[in-house]
């Protein structure tokens, strides 16, 4: 026990300093071109040391469940912030007590801090030795205007197409629907009235009596005042009770989290705040309709570090693909991917071997139509990461068959003519278009699957969900990702019940291990080695009871151990 808190100890501590680029973006500098003396814009501060997700997700792998691993990664997250950014803020204050800055805000999802600051103040700041950049943070369109039609209402208890499209019904019948699943809408708003989603709103108690937080306007009411936002939530959990079924998983519970004003227009800060909430308010996973076009390389930066941190808090993201497919004379492949939605996903598929980089928690939705073609809208990939220093992966070279970018979408559902919550009444229901439509589709299914299982990692939920999906075309690709949802066939996927009941039935040990472990069960035929990133590494055997893994490095495994009477899963940390 003493040694596993020595390295507990030690890995707590190991974060990396991102490589140096130049301290003022160049946005910023044409910005304070552009203002007078006196005149505050503001600003985003990325501080030099950022932390390692991969080695921090590592980490989190040694608790037992999803919630001591969050807690464990929020804790280190925020005691990273504190302490980095300490000296950076006694100096914002006094520039703010000078009149050079004003509403300072700090974060510890990404190791940031936004104010508002004028030119003296950001040429002073850009001296400081912890800040890695400073960029210039404007207001933009996220989520881009969906033409709305009335939807019918339904006759009896009518369920939308979209549903019976990825099989959401036959779910039901097994009795999952979703109970006990918290999910965080990112969104515009949600109407907190309408009747299809009485008794599926969070309660946030006394001190968010309005089911989440509008991050906007920086107020308990996020009251949806364009429809995006409601219109997704009923798609995750409309209880049909104005005639329409639209929710595939009725049961779960969605928490409001408004980040964008009635245009659709807001801040990755905005965002950012939304997502700790979301961690720190326990959602199970987050649902993102959102995204920027073509962001700058600090931007980039700041939205994959977000989702990598949300990785090692081992929580999942559904985010759409984007809606730009037919702009690409202004925003051609491999820059066509909203991002986040161009982040990487939690597990990486066979056909991305070939060109494999990092993993977040990001999982892409693009949209087809009725037909299961591609949507006229739905955006292309692949995208690429060598623009932000940082990572430097998933090279881009069109033609090449090994600089092939990073693979997006990760899957696809229906995005066209999807009929769902109106949000200018309380019991009405519209059509809208888009890959945000088809992205709560799949928030949905991962509802499904996580009242089946709680304790299913995001690399396992993007597997089981790329593995069983309807394939669309031969290998995965820039169009359908690995094909069209099946919820059916992704819950059918989800093999066991509960974590501890699986562990009584094969005994791992010693564990932690040096080097070999034991594996003692009924009827084991072999058992599989992968990554915490989900990549098989060995298969073994199992003539024997022994195995051996000490040719791997320290770290957390995932363990698939076959039997007579079907898969355990369980872990084994290498010492």
């Amino acid at each position: 026990m003493k040694r596993l808190i020595f390295i507990f100890t030690v890995l707590f501590l190991c974060f990396v300093s991102l490589v140096a680029q130049p301290v003022l973006d160049p946005g910023l500098e044409a910005e304070m071109q552009r203002i007078g003396d006196e005149e505050k814009s503001k600003v985003v501060i990325l501080l030099t040391e950022q932390s390692d997700a991969t080695a921090l997700l590592r980490e989190a792998e040694y608790f037992a469940s999803r919630q001591e691993q969050r807690q464990f990664v929020i804790e280190t997250l925020k005691r990273q912030a504190e302490t980095s950014q300490y000296e950076l803020i006694g100096l914002l204050n006094e520039m703010e007590r000078n009149g050079m800055v004003d509403e300072i805000q700090q974060f510890w999802i990404v190791n940031c801090v936004s104010c508002k600051a004028n030119k003296a103040a950001i040429n002073d700041l850009a001296q400081h030795r912890d800040i890695m950049t400073i960029y210039h943070c404007q207001e933009t369109q996220w989520i881009f205007e969906n033409e709305a039609t009335p939807g019918p209402r339904g006759n009896g208890r009518e369920i939308t197409q979209n549903l019976l499209q990825v099989n959401a019904p036959q779910v039901w019948e097994q009795g999952y629907m979703g109970a006990g699943v918290l999910i965080a809408i990112i969104d515009t708003g949600i109407r907190l009235d309408h009747a299809d989603l009485a008794g599926r709103l969070w309660d946030g108690g006394a001190e968010f009596p309005h089911h989440g937080y509008d991050f906007y306007y920086h107020d308990n009411d996020p009251s949806d005042d364009w429809g995006h936002g409601t219109h997704v939530a009923g798609t995750i959990c409309g209880t049909g009770a104005s005639s329409s079924q639209t929710g595939i998983a009725p049961e779960a519970t969605i928490m409001a989290l408004k980040a964008f004003n009635s245009d659709g227009v807001g801040e990755e800060t905005h965002w950012v705040a939304a997502m700790q909430f979301a961690l720190e308010h326990d959602a199970d996973l987050m649902n993102m309709s959102l995204g920027r076009p073509q962001p700058n390389p600090a931007q980039k930066l700041m939205m994959h570090q977000a989702c990598d941190n949300t990785l090692a808090a081992g929580v999942v993201v559904a985010a759409c693909a984007g809606n730009i497919r037919q702009m690409q004379f202004m925003m051609p492949v491999p820059n066509n991917i909203y991002t986040p939605g161009d982040c990487p996903p939690p597990h990486l598929h066979e056909d991305q071997l070939v060109n494999a980089g990092g993993t977040s928690c990001v999982i892409c939705v693009g949209a087809v139509n009725y037909d299961n073609a591609i949507a006229s809208f739905s955006s292309e990939g692949p995208s690429q990461w060598t623009d932000v220093t940082a990572y430097n992966d998933y090279p881009y070279t069109a033609g090449s068959t090994t600089e092939i970018g990073l693979i997006r979408p990760d899957i696809c559902a229906p995005g066209v003519q999807i009929k769902s919550l109106d949000f200018n009444t309380t019991d009405g229901y519209t059509l809208m278009d888009g890959t945000s439509m088809a992205t709560p589709l799949v928030a949905g299914t991962i509802a499904l699957m996580l009242s089946k299982n709680h304790e299913l990692t995001p690399a396992q939920i993007d597997e089981i969900l790329e593995r069983t999906a309807v394939k669309l075309t031969e290998h995965k690709s820039n169009d359908f990702g690995s094909g069209l949802l099946d919820a059916l066939a992704a819950v059918n996927a989800v093999d066991y019940d509960g974590v501890e009941k699986i562990r009584n039935e094969a005994q791992v040990y010693p564990n932690p291990s040096t080097g070999d472990f034991t594996v003692v069960g009924e009827g084991i035929h072999r058992v599989y080695v992968f990554s915490i990133e989900g990549k098989l590494l060995k298969t073994i055997e199992m003539n024997g009871k022994e195995c051996h893994i000490e040719d791997l490095t320290n770290g957390v495994y995932l363990l698939k151990i076959d039997t007579e009477n079907g898969v355990i899963v369980n872990k084994i940390v290498k010492l």
